[in-house]
C-alpha cells in the first residue's frame, strides 16, 4: 500500500481504488464500461472544446470562454422546468449575462460582489452576451482580469450518462492522470518506434486527455491508433497462421464433367461475376488446408447459387454441406431452393430449424449422423448439443455478421476442418477487409443477374409523406406490389416514432384504404409470418407493413416500390439491403426514404449512388466498425482510436509491421517483442476466438 492506503495502480486494478471514486461510483461507472484503470485511462474525449481567456468587450458569440468579473446582480425566475439563475458580470470592458437553466441551488454559490472567473459557451441574450450554464470558480476579491494573451486551454469532453456527467469524468481523470500513466507500459519495440518516428506511448496518452495544442492532440491520437492497428494486424496474422496448420481439409479435385453437372441444375448461365466466384472457392476445396473465404455481393447478386454449387462439389465428393441462415424466412429460402434445382437428383437434403416435433427432429440428427442426408440446410437448430455430421465438408454461414462468434465456431466445430465459407449482402469497406476481416481471403460479385432494373431512390421529408403514398398508388394502380418498412414494432414513451402496428392500422383507413394492406414483424407466429410473405409473393396482399423482418425476405419481382420510414433511424447499408428486395424483376424499382431535415444530407447519398461499396464506406465514416453491421454480436473488437474509414495509411503500416514482426519473431518471444506480446494477449487473448469464428 502507498501513502493514503491505495494499492500500487496496474492497469487491471479495480477502478474503486481510484482517489475519488469508491465503491457506489464504481458502479455506476460500470455501466459505462470503466471498471478498471485501464478502462478509464482509454475513456478518451469525444472532442475538446476550446476554451479561450477573453475580457468581456471581446466575446464572440459561438466561442467557449473564461471571463473574470465581479457579480453586480443575481435573479431568478420559475418556470415549467424548475428555477432559472441569471446573474449580471462586470469587469472593467463591459458587461455580460450569466444564465443557469434549472438550477436553483446556484442562487446559495454566488452572491453580489463577488469575483468569480466563468466558462461556458457565448451567445446573445438581450443584446448582451450570456454565457449559459457556465463552470465558474469563485477568487478572492482583488483577482485580476483574465489575461488574453493565455494559450487557449483544450478542455474534454467525455462519453457520460445521467448519472455521471462529463465533468465528473473530466475531474477524475485529471486527479488521478499522473498515477495511471506510471501504470502505462510501452509496448512497441523500441526500433519500431525509431524507425516510425513514433511518440511515447505515455505522452500521447496524456496529449489525448489534455493536449497542450491541436497539433500534439492528433499526433498522440495518430500513435495511439497505429497500437491498435498493430494488434488487430498481428492478431489476424496469427489466426491466418494458424488456420494453415489446423489439419488438412477434404480435397475436392477440379473436375469438369462434375462442374458440368453442376451447372445443368441451374435453368440459367451464370454472370461473369458468379464465375469467377466460383473459380475461387473451387480453387480453396481443391487444397489441403480449409476454406476461409468471405463472398461478399448486394442482394440479388447471385450469393445463394454460388454457395449451392460449392455444396454440391462437396456433395460430389462424398462428403456433407451444411448451410446456416440466421431467420426461418432466409433458412426456407435456401432450402426452397436447394428442392427447386437439385428437383430429381440423388441429393438428399434436411431442413433444421426450431419449433419442430421431437419425431422429425429426432429423425433429421439420426439423418446427419449417419451421413443419410447430404445437405443441410437450418437456422441456429444446426449448432445445437446432439447434432452431429458424419462426414461434414463444407459449412456456409449466410449473413455471417448476425451471429455471435461462438455460434459461428460451434457450426465449423461439427466437423473436422470443413472448408468454410461466409456470405453478406453487406458490402465490406475495403479498409475493413483488411483489418477485421484480414485473414478472409475475399470474393466480391458485383455483377447483377441480366434483367434487373436499376433501383431509383428518392428522399423525402415527413411532412412530404403525402406525396410519398401518391407515388406509392401510382405503382399499385399499375398492378405492382410495395413494402413500408417502420424500424419498431410498437409505439413506445421512449422513441417518438411512428410504429408498423399503429401505421398499418392508419393506412388501412387512409391512403390505402381501398387496397389488401398486411403487417409483418418478428413477433408474429412463425406460421403466420410464413402465410403473410405466402399470401404477398401470390399477389393476394398490395402493400406490406413491415419491420427489417423482411430484409432477408423472400423474393417477390411483382414487390417494385419500398418506402422506409424513419429512415434516419437505419444505417446507411442497411437500407441499401432493404431496398434491394424491389425491383427484382424486369420491372424498375422504386425506394422512397421519409427522414428527418437534419438528416437530409445522409439520406441523399442513398440517391446519388446505387454503389453498395461506396455506401458502406460512408456507413463505416460515419457510425464505426462497432455499428456497421446494426449488431454488436461480429466479433469485431473496439477500437477506441482508430478510424476504418479515415485511416488507410496506418492501416497499410501496421499491415506492413505485423508481417515483419512476425517473419522475424514468430511467437514474438525476444525480449524487444514482450511486452506487445502482453498487449496482445490483453487485447485479444479471450477473445482470439472471434478470428478463428470468421
Amino acid at each position: 500500500m502507498n501513502g493514503d492506503d491505495r494499492p500500487n495502480l496496474h492497469l487491471d486494478t479495480d477502478i474503486k481504488f481510484l482517489k475519488g471514486v469508491g465503491p457506489a461510483r464504481a458502479k455506476r461507472l460500470a455501466k459505462l464500461g470503466l471498471r478498471t484503470v485501464g478502462d478509464l485511462l482509454e475513456h478518451f474525449p469525444m472532442r475538446h472544446e476550446r476554451r479561450e481567456a477573453r475580457l468581456i468587450e471581446n466575446l464572440d458569440y459561438g466561442m467557449t470562454a473564461t471571463v473574470v468579473g465581479q457579480i453586480a446582480r443575481v435573479s431568478s425566475t420559475f418556470g415549467r422546468g424548475g428555477k432559472t439563475v441569471r446573474a449580471s458580470l462586470i469587469d472593467n470592458t463591459g458587461r455580460c449575462s450569466l444564465t443557469w437553466f434549472h438550477a436553483g441551488w446556484i442562487q446559495d454559490k454566488i452572491k453580489q460582489g463577488m469575483v468569480i472567473r466563468a466558462t461556458g459557451k457565448v451567445n446573445e441574450f438581450r443584446h448582451l452576451p450570456q454565457l449559459v450554464n457556465p463552470q465558474f470558480t469563485v477568487l478572492a476579491d482583488d483577482a485580476g482580469p483574465v489575461d488574453e494573451s493565455e494559450a487557449p486551454e483544450l478542455a474534454g469532453v467525455y462519453p457520460a450518462t445521467m448519472e455521471v456527467s462529463s465533468k465528473a469524468i473530466a475531474k477524475l481523470v485529471r486527479e488521478n492522470l499522473d498515477a495511471m500513466l506510471r501504470a502505462a507500459d510501452e509496448p512497441l519495440p523500441r526500433a519500431l518506434r525509431v524507425r516510425r518516428e513514433l511518440p511515447g506511448r505515455r505522452w500521447a496518452l496524456r496529449q489525448m486527455h489534455v493536449p497542450e495544442n491541436d497539433e500534439k492532440r492528433e499526433k498522440a491520437r495518430s500513435r495511439l491508433a497505429f497500437d491498435e492497428l498493430l494488434l488487430m494486424q498481428l492478431s489476424v496474422a496469427l489466426a491466418r497462421r494458424a488456420r494453415k496448420h489446423a489439419g488438412a481439409a477434404q480435397v475436392f479435385e477440379h473436375n469438369p464433367l462434375i462442374d458440368e453437372r453442376i451447372r445443368a441444375r441451374f435453368p440459367f448461365s451464370l454472370t461473369n461475376a458468379q464465375n469467377r466466384a466460383i473459380a475461387d472457392i473451387a480453387g480453396d476445396m481443391a487444397l489441403p488446408r480449409p476454406m476461409n473465404r468471405l463472398l461478399q455481393g448486394d442482394v440479388g447478386c447471385g450469393k445463394t447459387v454460388v454457395a449451392l454449387y460449392a455444396a454440391l462439389r462437396a456433395i460430389a465428393g462424398k462428403a456433407q454441406a451444411a448451410i446456416m441462415a440466421p431467420t426461418e424466412l432466409l433458412a426456407e429460402q435456401h432450402y426452397r431452393n436447394a428442392r427447386k434445382y437439385l428437383d430429381g437428383s440423388r441429393v438428399r437434403i434436411g431442413f433444421m430449424r426450431g419449433g419442430v416435433g421431437t419425431a422429425e427432429r429426432r429423425q433429421l440428427r439420426l439423418g446427419a449422423a449417419a451421413g443419410q442426408l447430404d445437405l443441410i440446410v437450418g437456422t441456429h437448430a444446426l449448432i445445437q448439443e446432439g447434432v452431429e455430421f458424419k462426414r461434414l465438408g463444407l459449412v456456409v454461414v449466410d449473413e455471417q455478421h448476425r451471429f455471435g462468434v461462438k455460434q459461428r465456431a460451434a457450426l465449423r466445430g461439427k466437423g473436422t476442418a470443413p472448408h468454410f465459407l461466409l456470405m453478406t449482402a453487406t458490402p465490406i469497406p475495403r479498409t475493413m477487409a483488411l483489418t477485421a476481416f484480414g485473414d478472409l481471403d475475399v470474393t466480391v460479385i458485383d455483377e447483377l443477374p441480366p434483367g434487373r432494373s436499376p433501383i431509383k431512390t428518392r428522399v423525402f421529408m415527413e411532412n412530404e409523406a403525402r406525396d410519398v403514398w401518391n407515388l406509392v398508388n401510382q405503382r399499385l394502380d399499375a398492378g405492382e406490389q410495395a413494402y413500408v418498412v417502420y424500424p419498431v414494432i410498437e409505439e413506445s414513451e421512449k422513441v417518438d416514432l411512428r410504429d408498423a402496428t399503429s401505421a398499418f392500422e392508419k393506412m388501412q383507413r387512409g391512403p390505402f384504404a381501398d387496397r389488401r394492406v398486411a403487417l409483418l414483424h418478428g413477433r408474429l407466429p412463425r406460421d403466420e409470418r410464413d402465410a403473410v410473405m405466402s399470401a404477398f409473393a401470390a399477389g393476394e396482399i398490395d402493400v406490406l407493413v413491415a419491420t427489417t423482418v423482411i430484409e432477408v425476405g423472400i423474393d417477390v419481382p411483382n414487390a417494385t416500390c419500398m418506402v422506409i420510414e424513419h429512415s434516419e433511424r437505419f444505417g446507411l447499408s442497411q437500407q441499401h439491403q432493404l431496398r434491394g428486395r424491389v425491383g427484382r424483376g424486369a420491372k424498375p424499382g422504386y425506394c422512397y426514404l421519409i427522414g428527418d431535415k437534419q438528416e437530409r444530407e445522409r439520406l441523399n447519398i442513398m440517391a446519388a449512388t446505387t454503389d453498395g461499396f461506396e455506401i458502406a464506406e460512408e456507413d463505416l465514416r460515419i457510425r464505426g466498425p462497432g455499428e456497421f453491421f446494426g449488431t454488436r454480436q461480429s466479433g469485431l473488437p473496439e477500437l477506441r482510436v482508430a478510424n476504418l474509414a479515415e485511416d488507410i495509411d496506418l492501416i497499410m503500416r501496421a499491415r506492413d509491421d505485423a508481417a515483419a514482426l512476425l517473419r522475424d519473431d514468430p511467437q514474438l518471444e525476444k525480449k524487444e517483442n514482450r511486452l506487445l506480446k502482453h498487449a496482445l494477449k490483453a487485447k485479444y487473448g479471450p477473445a482470439m476466438e472471434w478470428i478463428s469464428a470468421g
